[in-house]
């Protein structure tokens, strides 16, 4: 009887190799080698399911019945947001998140969402049906519609989605399945690998949406080979911290609908709610008087965002100080500085900066660079700047502020929430043609900031 082969795969990036090492010599991760046995791809394959694989003939791409998809709303409107106005049939959707971030609450209250139309199939190998019914009866969300199995087993899965012929399946998670004819243990690469590649096809060949769960890392990936993500339609992120009840849904890969959206979720003793205005709910915790604060508007998708920038600058005996940024890019803040010292002569060599961006939010656009530039030079001067302004502009290395884009829907806000005064880029006040805010346009960074800090 032959030897069985065997190779040493890498838990992070899926990269297989002849022998063991220490480090793995394509993603450069330690201790992440394992030894798995190899197994042809004939013998992954299920029998009965390559003795009823339908044989595709090629055709011409004008004979191809086109029809835009239908989508289905999945009850959330933030989800259907993120999602791109719902789901699509026959679609696989990934969604990642840190464990204990809600990934889990979020699913079974869509899937009670969707139980109001049509039968949804719940499996989750991580816990028990007790302890399912006991999170549902806390969520409010019972229903007879809503299937749930107990189950680890993909052959099984397949069987009972067979069986209960449902509209919807949610797997919770992805690193639980195992596969009998995969010689790997469970949430090891191969399983996950074949494992997702064995939904993704049952999905594309039944028509019936598939929700995967799926865990995330310390580093914000999803925790298996990085082909999970490439084999499904959508990858959506829940982010947030576990310490604040506000939650983000952000799409990073969406084959059928844009990236730039985002969802947002409060983390509520019944389940997460879906946040109507969230520019209120950011600002709602803003100091009356602080230094260092200032509101702009960020665009997310489609929708402008008012967030609070905050930057704390305090003078440092050490011989680098300390640059901190949280939910803004580094590099942008660190830019920013050079152009003050350089511009405004001011001596930030000699300071710690920090600068964040309040209530969980991340956002990289430059449409947020003279607000973190009058943020710093607030908590610099320690001059408060009105606390019914609002900043919007990109600044250039000369120190010029430069046009940018969504102008109207980011006043448009600014207004609905009773602010006063906008500082913007000379540029953009010819674009707005009415506007019932007072609309303080400047040319340079030494000019906006000349005006807000009076």
């Amino acid at each position: 009887m032959p030897k069985p082969e065997t190779k040493f795969v890498c838990q992070a990036c899926g990269q297989d190799f002849p022998r063991w090492s220490g480090q793995c010599a394509s993603c450069g991760e330690w201790n992440t080698l394992t030894e798995e046995l190899q197994t042809s791809s004939f013998k992954l394959q299920n029998k009965h399911q390559i003795q009823n694989q339908k044989q595709e003939k090629p055709i011409a791409i004008t004979d191809v019945d086109f029809r835009v998809e239908e989508r289905m709303p999945t009850g959330l409107a933030e989800l259907d947001r993120v999602l791109g106005g719902g789901v699509v049939a026959g679609s696989a959707v990934l969604v990642a998140g840190e464990p204990g971030i809600g990934k889990s609450t979020m699913m079974l209250q869509t899937a009670e969402a969707l139980a109001k139309k049509s039968r949804v199939l719940y499996v989750s190998g991580e816990e028990s049906v007790k302890q399912i019914r006991l999170r549902a009866e806390r969520l409010g969300t019972l229903s007879k519609n809503l299937i749930l199995l107990p189950e680890t087993n993909l052959f099984a899965i397949e069987n009972s989605i067979n069986e209960v012929k449902p509209s919807f399946v949610v797997i919770d998670s992805i690193q639980t399945l195992f596969r009998e004819d995969v010689a790997s243990a469970a949430s090891s690469v191969a399983q996950v690998r074949e494992c997702a590649a064995y939904l993704v096809r049952i999905a594309k060949t039944t028509g019936i949406p598939i929700f995967i769960v799926g865990h995330a890392t310390k580093e914000g990936t999803v925790a298996g080979p990085r082909v999970l993500e490439h084999v499904v339609d959508t990858v959506l992120y829940f982010e947030g911290e576990q310490h604040k009840q506000y939650r983000l849904l952000r799409a990073t890969k969406n084959r059928f609908g844009s990236t730039q959206e985002v969802g947002i979720f409060e983390m509520k003793e019944n389940g997460l709610a879906e946040v109507a205005n969230p520019s209120e709910l950011f600002l709602s915790e803003r100091a009356e008087a602080s230094p260092g604060s200032v509101i702009t508007a960020a665009i997310e998708g489609t929708r402008p965002l008012l967030v609070e920038i905050q930057a704390l600058v305090a003078p440092t005996k050490m011989a680098y100080p300390i640059r901190k940024a949280t939910g803004v890019d580094y590099n942008r803040v660190s830019i920013i500085i050079a152009v003050l010292e350089r511009h405004l002569g001011f001596k930030l060599s000699s300071m710690d900066v920090y600068v964040n961006a309040a209530g969980g939010v991340r956002t990289v656009e430059p449409a947020i660079d003279l607000p973190i530039a009058l943020a710093i030079a607030s908590g610099y001067k320690n001059k408060l700047i009105d606390h019914g302004a609002m900043a919007i502009g990109e600044i250039g290395l000369a120190g010029e502020l430069r046009s940018v884009n969504h102008i109207e829907q980011r006043v448009r806000e600014a207004e609905k929430l009773g602010f006063k005064t906008v500082y913007l880029p000379a540029a953009n006040v010819k674009e707005l043609k009415k506007a019932k805010i007072k609309l303080a346009g400047a040319a340079s960074i030494k000019d906006a900031l000349t005006a807000a800090l009076q």
